[in-house]
Parts: C-alpha cells; sequence; structure tokens
C-alpha cells in the first residue's frame, strides 16, 4: 500500500530522467496534478496529460531535455513527508539553490511555488524541492 504518492511520483520522474525516457506515467490524484502543473509551469517538465480509464486514472508526464540531452529536471527532493511535516512562516520561504531551483508549497490558498507564496506573503507546508 503507498504512503506517500508524492515521493513515489518524484522517484517515478527520476528515474524516468535518468535513463532519458520521453515520458512516464505517475498515478493521478488532485495533489500530484497541481504540483505537476507548477512543473509545467516553471519549464522542469514540457508537458502533462491526464489519462482517464475505467480501471486506471493515470497522468503522463512529458520529460524535458535541453540540446545536449541533459534533464531539465537535476533534482527532486521531498521535504515534508507523512511522518515528519516540515512548515514555514510567510517570513521563511526558502531560496532554493539561492533562487536557482523552487520550493512548491502548500498553503492555505492552494499549492503554490516559492515566489507565488511570497508574493501572496502566506506560509505553509513545503512540499519538495526541484532544481
Amino acid at each position: 500500500m503507498r504512503t506517500d504518492l508524492i515521493s513515489d511520483t518524484l522517484t517515478m520522474i527520476r528515474n524516468a530522467s535518468r535513463v532519458r525516457k520521453e515520458n512516464t506515467d505517475v498515478p493521478k490524484s488532485k495533489l500530484n496534478l497541481a504540483i505537476l502543473e507548477i512543473l509545467k509551469r516553471e519549464g522542469y517538465i514540457s508537458n502533462l496529460k491526464v489519462l482517464d480509464s475505467q480501471k486506471l486514472k493515470l497522468i503522463r508526464v512529458y520529460l524535458s531535455y535541453d540540446n545536449q540531452g541533459k534533464p531539465a529536471i537535476s533534482g527532486l527532493k521531498r521535504i515534508s513527508k507523512p511522518g515528519l511535516r516540515r512548515y514555514v512562516g510567510k517570513d521563511k520561504i526558502p531560496h532554493v539553490l539561492n533562487g536557482l531551483g523552487i520550493a512548491i508549497i502548500s498553503t492555505s490558498r492552494g499549492i503554490v511555488s516559492d515566489k507565488e507564496a511570497r508574493q501572496l506573503n502566506t506560509g505553509g507546508e513545503v512540499l519538495l524541492y526541484a532544481w
């Protein structure tokens, strides 16, 4: 039984990018969809498509690579885990790699990137870092 769907999703994306796959399928959930939309908006993945069949509900994630074939995502790290939640206030929102990466935060106004959380002037649960 899966206990941490976000970690499973990040591992699937990390593994697919390491072997230079064009796309990978991850389980569909509202939280996964919101996280993947932010990764798409920030340029870490090229596209995503929701696949709904009667048995399986999946999201197909199309990975992004540069001209030399290096993945756009060089790192994904889960921060807040089911056993240990990590919360930050509006003044303590982290800067990932001095602004070269992003933090994805679950706030009272939805799932947002660290830049959007600063604009909204709100803190929340730090879900993951991407760089």
